[in-house]
């Protein structure tokens, strides 16, 4: 009888440690994209909702999972580690513009806006007939082919990753209301300028380092 509960208890040991965990199990493949039904998925800094979200990945953006455990999945994207709710990724790539496009459409979005220039502004504007400006980089951008821009500045600026030095077809993102609240949004196209629906004349190209804007400037992100 002993022998047989020295024999069971090696075997359950050999066992655990040939077979992985469920979370190990389910890393294994690391082809994974992500599978909210709509909007975006917070990445954050830790594995927890007090975790800091540091960017968000759109529907069908391919990941590669690295481990999970407790509801949360590590993650490597675009050279970058953070963690997600492993409720929102399933295993598989999947192809979409917002994972195969190249970073040529940044170009063709500077292009689209500047073929814009001279276009009205129009409050809630969104074609040549007028733009806002967050409607000037929709348009500009979808046109490329990239259509995952949320409407408006402010929820432009819960997308993409924040940098400090920039590169043309990066968000300039700021706040001419006052305070930090993000009201305004341009498309930065190098050499220190940028491209936006301004309210005083329209579609133009500007100065970052203009004296107005300047101070205004609140950040940067790239998609």
């Amino acid at each position: 009888m002993f022998k047989r509960i020295i024999a069971s208890t090696m075997l359950i040991s050999l066992l655990a440690t040939a077979t992985p965990s469920m979370d190990q199990a389910s890393a294994a493949g690391t082809a994974y994209h992500i599978n909210v039904s709509s909007g975006y998925l917070n990445v954050r800094n830790q594995p927890s909702l007090s975790g800091k979200i540091y960017t968000k990945l759109p529907k069908g953006y391919n990941v590669t999972v690295t481990s999970q455990g407790n509801g949360w999945a590590r993650i490597s994207y675009s050279g970058k580690i953070g963690y997600v709710s492993s409720k929102y990724i399933a295993p598989g790539s999947t192809v979409t513009k917002a994972s195969t496009v190249s970073t040529d459409y940044k170009s063709k979005a500077i292009s689209i806006a500047k073929s814009q220039m001279g276009v009205k502004y129009v409050w809630g504007g969104t074609t040549p007939s007028g733009f806002d400006c967050s409607g000037l980089v929709t348009y500009a951008f979808k046109n490329a082919g990239y259509n995952k821009l949320p409407r408006t500045a402010g929820e432009m600026y819960n997308v993409g990753t924040k940098v400090t030095s920039y590169k043309p077809g990066d968000l300039l993102f700021y706040a001419t209301s006052g305070g930090k609240k993000v009201t305004h949004v341009a498309i930065y196209i190098g050499n220190g300028q940028m491209i936006h629906a301004a309210t005083s004349k329209g579609v133009s190209i500007a100065s970052i380092n203009n004296s107005y804007w300047k101070p205004r400037f609140i950040g940067a992100k790239r998609l």
